[in-house]
């Protein structure tokens, strides 16, 4: 998922891709430590969408408060 369409995501579109994402990134830990995982650099791409997603909502909270 791209920085630009977490952008243009609801809040609470948002609230349920980062659960969603968290619940995937949990499973791929444990598909990890059993040795069953196949596509290693999906757990980077969730990583890396989950800091997408929380820093939209850090931009959100920031300028809705203070603006």
């Amino acid at each position: 998922m791209k920085a630009s369409d977490v952008k243009t995501m609801s809040d609470d579109q948002l609230s349920d891709e980062l659960i969603k994402l968290k619940k995937e990134q949990f499973n791929l830990r444990f598909q990890k430590a059993i040795g069953q995982i196949e596509n290693t650099a999906r757990i980077r791409q969730i990583r890396r969408t989950i800091a997408r997603i929380k820093t939209a909502q850090g931009e959100r909270a920031k300028t809705g408060a203070t603006g």
